[in-house]
């Protein structure tokens, strides 16, 4: 069996006799950064990947930091040529708003039809980005990915819209109002500071964690077919009759036995917070 591998200036192009590994890939490294105003609450981070991971870090900074990875493989060295050409994402400033996002061979922007059958072409390489990006603080966030990666979030204080399909999505010290999205995997949320207003997390097949701090007011409500609600908040009151509080202690918390669409209200109430699953549990706890 044979390697051969040609280093390239613009990345790597590695050559494999083995059957059961793409034969051919590329790779290559990205980096940009934007000056914008580090103290404007309407400045928005909006990246739509595709396939691969979304990192980013809040930072006491003005510039929008990105380090991508980007990379190609195919089973032939004819195929990975034809997705080097092909395969492309732009990055692009408004004001002190940056937008990133795949323009080919399709557009992942929303409402661009990505992934409508009749505008698919049989395409033989994949591509794959892998996004580390730091922010100021108090940016707001709007990023999604769809395959093989994971999106974390750290120290990013404004609203943030973040949504997955086949991973899982991480939020730490948060403080903004908040959509949380994903379908397979697990959802993990830790705020700095509760929330200002109603915000919604949603997950089909994972568990959903979020951290609150003690001081919560807010009513949550449940949507789940296969799983329970647990909470160490003591002062949670079911909203209906939806729900039945069991009185039996478990480690995790009181247990709440949902059953349909249904409501407790956490210190004054006020706020709504909306959970959902349909195959897995949601914890709610304190910070």
């Amino acid at each position: 069996m044979k390697q051969i591998c040609n280093l390239l200036l613009a990345g790597t192009l590695s050559l494999c006799a083995c059957t059961d590994l793409p034969a051919q890939e590329f790779k290559e490294h990205v980096s940009k950064q934007f000056t914008v105003n580090a103290k404007s609450t309407e400045a928005v981070l909006a990246v739509y990947n595709i396939y691969g991971s979304i990192k980013v870090e809040g930072y006491d900074g003005d510039k929008v930091v990105l380090e991508i990875d980007k990379k190609v493989t195919a089973k032939s060295a004819e195929q990975l040529e034809i997705g080097k050409e092909e395969f492309k994402f732009q990055m692009e400033q408004m004001g002190d708003s940056i937008l990133v996002y795949i323009s080919a061979p399709y557009d992942s922007r929303p409402k661009q039809n990505w992934n409508r059958n009749e505008d698919r072409r049989n395409i033989r390489y994949k591509y794959y980005l892998d996004m580390i990006v730091k922010v100021p603080n108090a940016m707001r966030l709007r990023v999604s990915t769809v395959n093989d990666g994971n999106i974390n979030v750290a120290n990013v204080f404004g609203n943030l819209f973040v949504s997955n399909v086949n991973g899982s999505v991480d939020i730490d010290n948060a403080k903004g109002i908040t959509k949380a999205t994903t379908i397979n995997g697990k959802l993990n949320v830790r705020y700095a500071v509760n929330p200002p207003a109603a915000s919604t997390y949603h997950t089909i097949n994972g568990d959903i964690t979020v951290y609150y701090k003690t001081n919560l007011d807010a009513e949550l409500y449940f949507k789940s077919m296969n799983g329970s609600y647990y909470t160490d908040f003591d002062n949670a009151e079911p909203i209906s009759n939806t729900v039945v509080k069991n009185a039996e202690a478990k480690e995790n918390g009181t247990v709440y036995k949902i059953i349909k669409n249904a409501g407790v209200k956490i210190g004054s109430g006020g706020k709504q917070f909306h959970f959902e699953t349909l195959n897995g549990n949601v914890y709610i706890k304190k910070s």
